[in-house]
């Protein structure tokens, strides 16, 4: 296979991954949503919105290599019980630290505008998880890594 192929697959395989933690995401964004008292419900609006965007977009990417978008699960595992105001706002965070990951691989499968748009999305994610959990990192989409399994398109984790 051609050094051109092989980087086309994996720019593929990146941008399904993407889009994958994006569906989960907006999954997630929904459980957030049910469970976050009145003070940050726009909050998890506007993240909402944004990952549906982002999916959104991602479904265009991929039909444009000439993929079969990733569709949506029904459910999701939850990584844990959100209850109340204050697991939601965790799991957001979670949320959006998990998509950074998966953002971070996007930034390395691609080139050009592609590439500027994955570093975009990155550091939204970063800045919300930032806003959710109030803590940051110095390199969003790797520090969350270490010791911690990569995302899987089965969880919104």
């Amino acid at each position: 296979m051609s050094e051109r192929k092989n980087a086309e697959k994996a720019e593929l395989k990146a941008l399904q991954a993407a889009l994958a933690a994006e569906h989960a995401a907006v999954y997630g964004y929904g459980v957030v949503g049910g469970k976050i008292g009145e003070k940050r419900r726009g909050d998890a609006r506007s993240g909402y919105d944004a990952h549906r965007a982002r999916r959104d977009a991602l479904v265009r990417a991929v039909k444009d290599l000439g993929g079969t978008p990733e569709v949506a699960s029904a459910a999701y595992v939850l990584p844990f019980a959100v209850t109340d105001t204050a697991g939601a706002v965790r799991f957001a965070a979670e949320l959006e630290e998990r998509v950074a990951a998966v953002y971070s691989d996007l930034v390395r499968a691609t080139t050009g505008d592609r590439r500027r748009t994955a570093a975009g999305a990155l550091r939204e994610a970063a800045v919300r998880a930032v806003r959710w959990n109030g803590e940051s990192v110095a390199f969003p989409g790797l520090a969350e890594r270490a010791g911690t399994p990569a995302p899987s398109a089965s969880s919104p984790t």
